[in-house]
């Protein structure tokens, strides 16, 4: 009788989407009620993200003499992480111990989950080790929070030992070293997941494609997507998408356009991908054209979209044009507008020498101007030497950032385009009173799979003696060459 009634419940709260009493309503009228109606009564007020109704739900359980199991924990815990709260984690951990349940598999992960996401590794690893015969969810918990906090050699360590694991603990791994700018060992990762036979899914790819971008190896990059092909069949929308960007931060146009043309389905994020890849490649007329397209098929711009054409409009000097978005966002929409959309206003005017407007926009702001902005403005006094007020910006982002080197080689590069050279060693002289040093330029090539990186006056490269007789030859030819088309030769 009492499953039934369970049951009945269950089934009942399954089809309530709304926020009145009924669901409680339901509970009280049960002839009998035990751990199962409740639990399913929180499971049901968490679905529909009305998580103080479900704390509450699990306080009224000891009232009814009604004592949780492993599962009501499971899903109880999840409302302390939407809530953000990790005192509120740390009671239902110390009710877990009181009651027994702490080292129970499914109360472990969720403790694990709930320390990763609002405390720290160290007490999540606690809780791992009070686990008994931890499974592969806690184990990937675990790893998560040893990425989040950048200790990556222990993450590797708990990834090492996990008994079986599966497509999820090989996913976080690839997320995890992409997202943090380990690039090399997050492919590394997916080209071991697959000797060990482990077979990529739709949460793979994306990662992945978003490592070779940030390395620019297009060559690597088009087998993933073979990859991709092979054991995907059909490339969704959001292995599209990541697609699209790849090949657009590649600066393969031609098939980032094609990627998105294959598309079977196409959101906001497609849209934007394929607009920011023209931006970002130099094609601002094409952007607003698709932005045009993309307004017409029904698709609604957000944030990131206006970003896109901003960004678009200041890469080929439509000033006009992006003060007429600008405004009509402003104006017709202001939600859409966020700090970056201001700073790309400010590096827009900038750039194109139109300073007292540019001033006149960060007086104008609507929040105190930070570190972008001024940044934004002193480059393009860069561009167009004016020192004067170059040297007001640089003095706005040293005293926001003390330690920025960046704008000190602005600054030098300012004065030293104006011939103002005693300026420039007066720069160069404080940079280095203050210990300060350029970050070196480097660059990087792509050949049989293999990246080779350069960097500005490199001595340990393995190719050295090659490196620099090459350059050699190329400065000898130069010299001796009245005309600058000398490399047709090659």
């Amino acid at each position: 009788m009492r499953s039934m009634n369970s049951l009945c419940l269950f089934r009942s709260t399954r089809w309530l989407t709304q926020t009145d009493p009924i669901a409680y309503q339901l509970f009280d009228e049960l002839p009998q009620r035990d751990v199962v109606s409740a639990t399913s009564l929180i499971s049901h007020f968490t679905r529909l993200n009305q998580h103080n109704k479900a704390i509450s739900m699990f306080s009224k359980m000891f009232a009814l003499n009604i004592k949780p199991n492993e599962f009501t924990f499971s899903v109880v815990m999840q409302s302390s992480v939407f809530l953000d709260d990790s005192n509120l984690g740390k009671q239902f951990h110390g009710v877990s111990i009181k009651l027994g349940l702490n080292s129970n598999v499914y109360v472990g992960s969720s403790l694990l989950n709930l320390y990763v996401k609002l405390s720290s590794v160290d007490e999540a690893r606690f809780v791992f080790e009070d686990t008994h015969e931890p499974n592969a969810v806690s184990y990937t918990s675990l790893l998560c929070g040893y990425l989040k906090e950048d200790r990556f050699d222990e993450a590797m360590e708990v990834f090492r030992v996990i008994p079986e694991r599966n497509v999820v603990s090989w996913n976080a791994m690839i997320s995890g070293f992409s997202k943090k700018g380990r690039n090399e060992e997050a492919v590394d990762l997916f080209v071991e997941m697959l000797r060990r036979g482990c077979v990529p899914d739709q949460s793979t790819f994306p990662s992945l494609f978003s490592a070779a971008a940030n390395m620019a190896v297009l060559g690597r990059g088009k087998s993933y997507h073979a990859c991709a092909l092979k054991y995907l069949g059909e490339v969704g929308v959001f292995v599209g998408n990541s697609l699209v960007s790849f090949y657009a931060k590649c600066g393969s146009l031609e098939d980032c356009v094609r990627v998105f043309g294959g598309l079977c389905e196409r959101n906001v994020v497609s849209w934007n991908a394929l607009i920011c890849a023209h931006a970002q490649n130099g094609r601002g007329e094409a952007a607003i054209e698709l932005f045009q397209r993309m307004k017409e098929v029904g698709v609604k711009p957000n944030s990131v979209t206006l970003l896109g054409l901003l960004l678009a409009c200041s890469h080929v000097g439509l000033v006009d044009e992006a003060y007429t978005y600008f405004e009509q966002a402003r104006t017709q929409d202001a939600e859409l507008l966020k700090s970056e959309h201001y700073a790309c206003m400010v590096d827009l005017l900038s750039r194109s020498g139109r300073f007292q407007q540019a001033e006149k926009f960060i007086q104008d702001l609507p929040f105190d101007p930070g570190l972008g902005f001024w940044k934004a403005l002193l480059g393009g006094c860069q561009i167009h030497s004016n020192t004067k007020l170059g040297e007001y910006a640089a003095e706005k982002v040293l005293a926001l950032e003390p330690g920025d080197v960046s704008s000190y080689v602005m600054l030098s590069n300012a004065h030293s385009a104006a011939g103002r050279w005693q300026s420039v060693s007066i720069v160069r002289n404080e940079m280095r009173e203050k210990g300060l040093k350029t970050v070196p330029g480097c660059s990087w090539v792509e050949i049989k799979c293999k990246i080779h990186v350069f960097v500005t006056g490199d001595k340990r490269h393995a190719h050295k003696p090659e490196i620099y007789e090459l350059l050699g030859y190329f400065l000898e030819h130069a010299m001796k060459s009245q005309e600058t088309d000398f490399l047709r030769e090659f």
